[in-house]
Formats: C-alpha cells, structure tokens, sequence
C-alpha cells in the first residue's frame, strides 16, 4: 500500500481542490486517490453545503465525512446524514437580512441541505451556477426558517470590503468571515474548519501532527494553524500563507497534486 505521512487530509474545495474554471483536474484527482489509497481518510472541508460539495467527493471516487458551511455542519455523505451542526437563532439573522433588503445586496439561507433565496439577479443565478447550487425561492413575507446555520452575502469586492468594514463595528453574537472575495459568510460564533477538524481527530483518535489541511482562504486559517501540517496554496492573502507551515503552488497549477507528493507521500 505505501507510507503515508498523515492520516487524516482536509481539503478546502473552491480556490484549492478546484482550478479557477471550477474544474478538478487528473493531477490532482490522481493524488487524491493516491492519498485515499494508502490509508488517509480525505475530508472536504468548505464553505459549500453538502448538496454541492458532494458531487465533487463522488469526482473524486470518494465517499464519507464531510465538513460543510465552514465547520457549521458535519455530514456523512453516503447517508446523507448530519453528525453535528452548529445552528443559529432566526432572530439573529433578521439583523443581517433586513440590512441586505435595505442595500439590495444578494443573500442566501442555508440549513444543511438546503439554501433559499428571496430573489434572483443574473449575476447570482451565474454564481450559483458555477458551484452547482440549486437555491429555492422562498416567500419574503414568511417566518425564517429553523434550523440555520448559515446567512451568505454575495456581491462586488468593494461593496463587500465596505460591509465588512460596517459589520466589523457591530454588537452580536454570531460570527461573520469572507469565504472569498464574493462572499461573507454569517454564522455561530463558534462555528468554524478549525472546530470541525479538531472534533473529528479526536473522534478517529487522531493525533494533531498526523492531520493535514490545503487551503487558500480566511475561512481556512482555523484549520490550516489545527493541523500538524497546514499548507496555503499560491493564490492565497499574505495573511493565509502566514498562517500556514508550507506554501504550493496555486490552485492553477495543481498546487494540491503537489503538496500531497512533497508532504503526504513522500
């Protein structure tokens, strides 16, 4: 079967697994399975809810555990099946949602499986798109629903840059983190990867130095600084990089192929 250096490898999937055309390619699948083969369980660990994140696992040939909505809910993607969720009060979001209507800024609900919309833009029907999200509408005038664990903010950099900047000043209790230069993820304070991944070593009885994460995000930094080994890919923030204990090369240049050769498998 072959050494392997880690035992358990997490990898972000936007911006890290995937190349900027939202495409897994044969280097870095073939890795991946290489990993899988000699002995290392490989969990997705992204922003994604399962229902977009599990088409990329069964890419990969893969089946099992998954870390969605950044740590806020651990599936298992065979059964389909939600092993821990960290879930927010609606009347917490209402905040953030009356906000957005006043700013027509575009947003999503999300419950582990599902993600509802109040409208549909070209530019986030694009969006959705290109992450294979199947959002539904849903009736402005009801009650949110039960069961959140995610409110996400999708707009142009600068817009984002300036709510960021707002929201920074507020008084709350929830958490809210860029995901990406499109995206502002609102959540339980104490959700996030790091959490996520530390819950599930213990659970395997996996020691801190035998994990592994790739990332390329703020969302990812949590996780990156709890493994024994973090790795940034290339096209990360100076602030994720600093985070990690190795860089490789971007997520356009199969910067996950490399890393599990020069790290994982050597």
């Amino acid at each position: 079967m072959g050494n392997i250096n880690f035992d358990l490898i997490a990898l972000d999937i936007d911006g890290t697994l995937l190349n900027d055309s939202h495409i897994l390619t044969a280097a870095v699948r073939g890795a991946v399975r290489e990993a899988h083969r000699r002995g290392a369980e490989i969990v997705l660990c992204t922003g994604r809810g399962p229902v977009n994140a599990m088409p990329v696992l069964e890419e990969l040939g893969l089946a099992g555990t998954m870390i969605t909505h950044n740590g806020a809910a651990t599936v298992d993607s065979a059964s389909r099946r939600v092993l821990h969720q960290f879930s927010i009060d609606p009347a917490e979001v209402a905040r953030f949602r009356e906000y957005c209507l006043q700013g027509k800024l575009h947003f999503d609900l999300n419950t582990p499986f599902e993600m509802w919309i109040e409208d549909l833009t070209p530019d986030a029907e694009k969006m959705y798109g290109l992450y294979g999200a199947r959002p539904v509408l849903r009736d402005p005038n009801a009650p949110l629903p039960e069961g959140l664990v995610k409110f996400t903010l999708f707009g142009a950099i600068a817009r984002l840059d300036a709510v960021e900047a707002e929201w920074n000043a507020w008084t709350h209790g929830l958490q809210h983190i860029r995901s990406g230069d499109y995206f502002i993820d609102v959540q339980h304070k104490d959700a996030s990867k790091g959490h996520a991944l530390r819950q599930l070593a213990s659970l395997r009885g996996i020691d801190q130095s035998r994990v592994m994460a790739i990332g390329n995000y703020f969302n990812d930094v949590g996780m990156l600084t709890f493994a024994g080994m973090g790795v940034a890919v290339a096209n990360s923030p100076e602030a994720v990089k600093a985070a990690a204990n190795a860089q490789t090369r971007s997520n356009e240049e199969d910067g996950v192929a490399h890393a599990l050769r020069e790290f994982a498998l050597a």
